[in-house]
């Protein structure tokens, strides 16, 4: 019998991990997941970091290596993630070599402090690359205003950009604009196109979160049919759009010069409503070409149980398009809930990074 992640990859997806740390690295689990659940690349954030760190005796010789050198607070935090993500991409490796370059790719996120700042999120983009020093990385910005030019330049650098944290089509479109941009400047820089690589990280269940909660409040039977349809339904319409965009002449011209597109990546694919099925977010979103990065709950109950039956995405444009008719009619403001769900995705990545900060000021303290 075929696994459900077997069958999740031969219909085109990539399984990529939502969560990284230096026992899943040194235990050999993330080599492990490469084998059992056809797992081709790992994401990682603040949150992410946050929790390993404070949960990691794995770090207590770096981190008492790094305090005899006097390392700051950031110092030592770009340091021991650094080495983290270096490691987990030579693990990846040989699923680079032999996904061509696709796949085996490892995300790291410049601050969230520099979300609103495009200079400085630039300039940390290249810092991480260069530290990081492995060509299956992905530099993770958000795509925030700030980070759109941010996401050409670094591009336009010749940086393989994650573009994280995108809610709405209209920001989506933004950012495969500032990605093919940046592809322009790579070219005009005489850069080897096909070397770039992106991924445009679409979040999902944190729509349905912040969608149901008004819904609820409006209370009326026709709000509440369309409970839990929000996220699946604007993450079909991602992939309409991303099928537009790469047809259309600038895009095709690009990849005629050897570029590649820029695949659309589901995130946030864990389900935070306990009645919905644990897989809602992967089995709905099937689509050739797609990334679908999960945490490990979602992981192991997709390998278990999930119903992968082809393609979920194509065939129901038409649905989702009337999903959102009926949103507006019953009267949810999607584009407030779009820009509330970008504000709150970054306060949530700036508390993480200072939570991050105090553990490893603590840590340094403790041994020194």
């Amino acid at each position: 019998m075929t696994s459900p992640t077997a069958q999740l990859a031969a219909e085109g997806v990539s399984i990529w991990l939502d969560d990284l740390s230096r026992d899943r690295i040194t235990s050999g689990n993330l080599s492990e997941l490469i084998t059992s659940r056809s797992v081709t690349g790992v994401t990682t954030n603040p949150t992410i970091f946050a929790g390993a760190l404070s949960n990691g005796a794995s770090y207590a010789d770096a981190v008492s290596a790094l305090a005899n050198e006097n390392a700051t607070t950031d110092d030592a935090i770009f340091a021991i993630t650094t080495d983290d993500v270096r490691d987990a991409c030579d693990i990846f490796r040989p699923v680079y070599d032999s996904t061509g370059t696709l796949d085996g790719r490892v995300s790291i996120e410049v601050s969230p402090d520099l979300a609103h700042d495009t200079v400085g999120t630039v300039a940390q983009a290249k810092d991480l690359w260069a530290r990081v020093d492995r060509e299956n990385a992905l530099i993770k910005i958000p795509a925030t205003k700030a980070g759109l030019p941010a996401i050409t330049e670094v591009i336009g650098a010749g940086i393989s950009v994650n573009v994280t944290l995108i809610f709405s089509l209209e920001r989506y479109a933004e950012v495969i604009d500032a990605y093919l941009a940046g592809l322009e400047k790579a070219r005009e820089a005489g850069l080897d196109l096909s070397t770039l690589h992106s991924v445009a990280s679409f979040f999902v269940s944190r729509v349905d979160t912040e969608v149901d909660k008004r819904l609820s409040a409006i209370g009326s039977d026709e709000a509440l049919s369309l409970k839990s349809k929000a996220g699946v339904a604007n993450a079909r319409l991602a992939y309409e759009l991303f099928e537009k965009k790469f047809a259309e002449q600038r895009a095709a011209d690009l990849v005629a010069a050897g570029a590649n597109v820029q695949r659309p990546l589901w995130a946030s694919t864990g389900v935070k409503d306990p009645s919905l099925p644990d897989t809602l977010y992967v089995t709905e979103l099937v689509a050739k070409g797609t990334v679908n990065t999960m945490p490990e709950k979602t992981l192991e109950a997709t390998h278990d149980h999930a119903e992968i039956a082809g393609d979920a995405v194509t065939p129901n444009y038409a649905d989702a398009h009337g999903v959102f008719e009926k949103l507006a009619a019953v009267g949810v403001d999607f584009a407030d809930v779009t820009q509330v769900l970008e504000d709150e995705g970054v306060e949530k990545f700036v508390a993480s990074w200072h939570d991050l900060q105090k553990t490893v000021a603590d840590a340094l303290e403790s041994a020194r």
